[in-house]
């Protein structure tokens, strides 16, 4: 049995529920509540010692990094696939993914907005300064890239789901949660988003679908 230690509002963990339904993979989920700080217990940490989710637990590893597991998954499952055939698409689509987890996503996660409020005392209104501020350049990049590239297509490249919508959907949800309508500037964005969630895999994986989903 593969077990995903997972958390419903985590974007990591939401890109790994993405990849396991595309690859039509059954998984027992874990729960690992965030903000009550079950990551950090000592029971969580003998399982993944950077205390982060997602953890997977497939024939007989346990993997931690999300992008790290979806490459994985794609090894082993290659059907279907999640990177093109070639070099260049490849190198393509992974540039477009590590626009939101390397450059988004690293300095808006949980533990950096912590930090923020925690350690530097910055308010609420500051907190949301900041989110937006990164997460525009984030988007407006991929805008850019996605509206110009002629290997965009129905999805992020060509016309099948892979490792770049993977990353870029739950960041999206992530982006509403500080603004209501993240896509209104971006229709190159809003179009790949809106044909990612017609799709079951997407759709059966967001937050408020989790069992562990909280208001």
């Amino acid at each position: 049995m593969i077990k995903l230690y997972t958390f419903f509002r985590s974007s990591a963990a939401f890109r790994a529920r993405i990849a396991l339904n595309l690859k039509g993979l059954a998984y027992e989920p874990s729960f690992v509540h965030l903000r009550k700080g079950e990551q950090r217990s000592p029971a969580y940490l003998a399982v993944n010692v950077e205390g982060l989710v997602p953890t997977l637990e497939i024939d007989g590893l346990t993997l931690s990094q999300s992008l790290a597991m979806i490459e994985y998954l794609d090894e082993r499952h290659p059907t279907p696939p999640f990177l093109p055939a070639t070099p260049a698409g490849r190198a393509r689509v992974r540039s477009l993914a590590e626009i939101v987890a390397c450059d988004i996503h690293p300095i808006n996660n949980a533990r950096v907005l912590g930090y923020l409020t925690g350690t530097l005392k910055c308010d609420e209104g500051q907190i949301g300064d900041w989110y937006r501020h990164w997460i525009d350049l984030g988007l407006a990049a991929l805008e850019a890239r996605l509206s110009r590239e002629p290997e965009t297509g129905k999805f992020c490249h060509a016309d099948a789901p892979g490792l770049a919508d993977i990353c870029l959907v739950p960041q999206l949800f992530n982006a509403m949660r500080f603004d209501k309508d993240p896509l209104t500037r971006r229709p190159t964005l809003k179009r790949i988003f809106e044909a990612c969630m017609a799709l079951e895999a997407f759709d059966r994986a967001q937050p408020a679908k989790q069992p562990d989903a909280e208001p």
